[in-house]
């Protein structure tokens, strides 16, 4: 069987993984904070007795785009934007913590603050507010309640979101789309971060840019398609004529 049957085999497969991860990114183009994910692949040389013409695909390690979404004012209150490498803490059902920069914080019916409908961490537990009570949230994190009825004098700090700086370098994505600590250890507050209220940081995803990259990866993977059909025929006429003979 010709070699370029597995050749082919194996950058087919590459397109169809970059298709994968590209489908991904658009479906997430209108996620707050989503980081775009790059797929990445290597050349791998097939050393062997012939000459060193033909290379595999390998896959290697998985980076994401690290720059900022557009920023958008919202005017809600639980709503928040994070300064580049900031990430905001979420409790996970392992005890661990998970870290993102979707901003758009809800309050579910006991009164817990959530992202996605993970517990957002304050300092060492998740944090909670009175129920029915307008919340607001400072620059620095500390999160305010106001109780239904009270008088606007009587806002009270209730607790301060756990806000962590961490370069991409230093996470892995999860497949709940969460990123953890590389080390496997939770990350250490950061007092200096700012938050950016009520406002939100959309995706990093260019729709447009994205949809031409699924069309040239359906284009290479037809083109590899193409070879493998070419190379079996190759095989089939030869095995004709090695019959003829």
């Amino acid at each position: 069987m010709d070699r370029a049957i597995y050749t082919a085999m194996t950058a087919a497969e590459a397109a169809l993984n970059r298709q994968a991860v590209t489908s991904n990114n658009l479906a997430n183009s209108s996620t707050a904070g989503f980081r775009a994910q790059l797929a990445a692949f290597r050349a791998v040389p097939v050393n062997g007795d012939s000459l060193p013409t033909r290379a595999l695909v390998a896959a290697s390690t998985p980076m994401h785009d690290s720059s900022m979404g557009p920023i958008t004012h919202t005017g809600r209150s639980l709503d928040v934007a994070l300064p580049q490498n900031a990430w905001l803490s979420v409790a996970l059902e392992d005890g661990s913590e998970g870290y993102t920069r979707n901003g758009n914080i809800e309050v579910d019916n006991e009164g817990g603050l959530r992202v996605n409908g993970r517990p957002l961490m304050g300092d060492g537990a998740p944090l909670t507010v009175p129920p029915q009570s307008y919340v607001t949230v400072a620059a620095d994190g500390t999160i305010s309640a106001l109780g239904a009825g009270n008088d606007a004098t009587a806002v009270v700090p209730v607790g301060r979101i756990k806000l962590v700086s961490a370069q991409m370098s230093e996470l892995r994505h999860g497949d709940d789309g969460l990123f953890r600590a590389a080390t496997g250890n939770a990350l250490a507050q950061d007092e200096t971060l700012r938050l950016n209220p009520e406002a939100l940081e959309g995706s990093n995803v260019s729709p447009v840019h994205t949809m031409a990259e699924m069309i040239a990866n359906s284009r290479g993977f037809d083109m590899n398609m193409k070879v493998i059909r070419s190379a079996d025929e190759n095989a089939q006429k030869a095995n004709q004529l090695l019959s003829v003979g």
